[in-house]
């Protein structure tokens, strides 16, 4: 992964996380990024400090005490993880719910049911003439979100049906 600092023509400044260089070039060519203040689309990687590491030692953290609290499991609820990100985090994940709202389809709880149907009417289980043989009509895939458990998610990985989470926030305007 390369960090890079990011630019608009407005001067805001933010930071993205891309795969490679290549990553990056890839995605501004693509209209794929924008700036989380103002919503540009023409965004440029702006002048960064190398990292250097010091000779120095390094300072290591003393172990907690023994009379420390025990740390609670981390709650992971939309509102929690809301209030705890960064401010342009948020507003990119809001917007990228947004895109997401108005370009595909809502499947609710049954997510997992309506992509192993695409997958297997889409592929035909990987065997040529499938779907015809089987008398069903091809469906061309689709953007679809929804709710699945965790374990519907591993079954859906197993069957080879690629899926992606990302963080749900709560809209901006509500």
């Amino acid at each position: 992964m390369i960090h890079y600092q990011l630019r608009c023509p407005a001067g805001h400044g933010f930071e993205g996380w891309f795969r490679d260089a290549v990553g990056f070039e890839e995605q501004a060519a693509g209209g794929l990024l924008a700036c989380p203040e103002c919503g540009s689309g023409s965004v440029t990687r702006a002048l960064m400090a190398p990292a250097v590491r010091s000779s120095g030692r390094r300072r290591v953290a003393a172990p907690p005490s023994p009379e420390a609290a025990p740390v609670s499991p981390p709650d992971n609820s939309p509102e929690r993880t809301a209030a705890i990100l960064p401010d342009r985090m948020r507003a990119v994940l809001q917007r990228m719910r947004s895109e997401i709202e108005q370009h595909c389809e809502d499947v609710g709880d049954r997510f997992a049911e309506v992509a192993r149907e695409m997958h297997r009417r889409s592929s035909g289980d990987g065997e040529p003439g499938a779907v015809a043989r089987a008398g069903k009509e091809a469906v061309p895939p689709r953007g679809i979100y929804g709710e699945a458990t965790s374990e519907e998610y591993e079954a859906l990985a197993d069957e080879g049906i690629e899926v992606n989470r990302i963080p749900w926030l709560p809209r901006a305007d509500g």
